[in-house]
This record gives structure tokens, C-alpha cells and sequence, in this order.
């Protein structure tokens, strides 16, 4: 074999070898280049944004199956808890029947407002059924507030309160919020208040 043989062989391989190396970059820059539109980058969801002015929120231990029921009311407005889902200002986003019908295991109730005018708030809780006999029953309510031009809700009150027994209804706030949207100062109390089946 000659060596101009030799050469020719050497340098069709590397010849051969390169435009494959420069397909194989040319492909590679080409997905680089496609990825990002292929897969966007997701967008992260604001989680500190409450979904309404007002939010309150009660819980009681997933582990009993009771139907404990939130009730509030807004000045001015209905009452508003499982027979009167909506009004004016509060809507009842959740109304948890204990283990009835719930795939989440969770015993919560919510409400939200849109806006949030001036005057009293009261925020009640209802054993509505208790059908294991458990008691007392403890439950937490919240109620958050995000006042005009606020980004997310701050916590302005909590409370802890054992229902003792089935029907049992109980004031657990009543305050008064200024024209701003402020908690008024000394307002907080709990005297009783009924709700539930109130006339309107």
C-alpha cells in the first residue's frame, strides 16, 4: 500500500468525523435553543394572596365526624353559614359536613368577604351533628384581614372555644373595623349573638 493511500484513507475518517462532531453540535444547539419555549419556566402562584378582604376560617380535629358550621355576619348584611351560603359582602366557600361527602379528610370551614365596611363583625360556630358523642369539641377559628392596597391578609384575631354539646351556638367575636378598614380598639368581644336562623 502506498503511503498517498494512506493519507487519503486518514483524512476521508477525519473528514467523516467532523461533520458528524458538527451535525451532533448543530442538533444539540438547535435543542438547547428549543428548550425554553418547549417547557416555559411556570410562573409561581402568589400563595400569600387571600382570596377575598376578609377571611375566617374555622377547624376542628379531622378525626371526629362532626358537622361543626361558621356563621358571620357583616354590617348591614344577612347572616351567612350553610342555609345562606352568600350575601352582600361574606360568601361560605366550604362547608364541611365532617366525614359526609369530604375526600379531603379535613374538617375546615371558610368564608371570604368582598370588602370590608365599616362597622360590627360577629363570627359565630354551630355544633350542627355530632353522631360519635365525642365532647367536648375543640375548634380554632381565624379571622385575617387585608386591608385596601395590601398585597396578602394579616391575622387580626384567634380564638379557641370546646363545643359541649349537639345545637349548641356560640359568639365567638364581635368587633368593629373604622373606615379604613382598621380593628377598632377595645370593639373585640363575645357577647351572644344569635346567627343562625336569625330574622332578617
Amino acid at each position: 500500500m502506498r503511503e498517498d493511500d494512506l493519507f487519503d484513507e486518514d483524512s476521508s475518517a477525519t473528514l467523516f468525523r467532523d461533520v458528524i462532531m458538527l451535525a451532533l453540535a448543530g442538533f444539540v444547539t438547535l435543542v438547547m435553543l428549543l428548550l425554553p419555549h418547549i417547557n416555559p419556566k411556570a410562573v409561581a402562584e402568589d400563595t400569600s394572596k387571600s382570596p377575598g378582604n376578609m377571611t375566617v376560617e374555622l377547624r376542628w380535629p379531622d378525626e371526629i365526624n362532626a358537622d361543626v358550621d361558621l356563621w358571620v355576619e357583616a354590617p348591614g348584611d344577612v347572616p351567612v353559614g350553610y342555609s345562606n351560603k352568600g350575601g352582600e359582602v361574606f360568601n361560605l366557600l366550604r362547608d364541611d359536613l365532617g366525614d359526609t361527602a369530604d375526600l379531603t379528610g379535613l374538617n375546615y370551614e371558610f368564608t371570604y368577604s368582598r370588602g370590608v365596611p365599616k362597622g360590627e363583625y360577629a363570627v359565630n360556630v354551630h355544633l350542627y351533628r355530632n353522631p360519635t358523642g365525642i365532647y367536648p369539641i375543640p375548634a380554632t377559628i381565624v379571622v385575617s384581614l387585608k386591608r385596601p392596597g395590601q398585597k396578602s391578609a394579616k391575622q387580626i384575631l384567634v380564638s379557641k372555644h370546646e363545643l359541649q354539646h349537639q345545637g349548641e351556638e356560640s359568639t365567638i367575636f364581635r368587633f368593629n373595623l373604622d373606615e379604613d378598614a382598621r380593628l377598632v380598639t377595645g370593639s373585640v368581644h363575645n357577647l351572644p349573638k344569635k346567627l343562625r336562623n336569625k330574622k332578617t
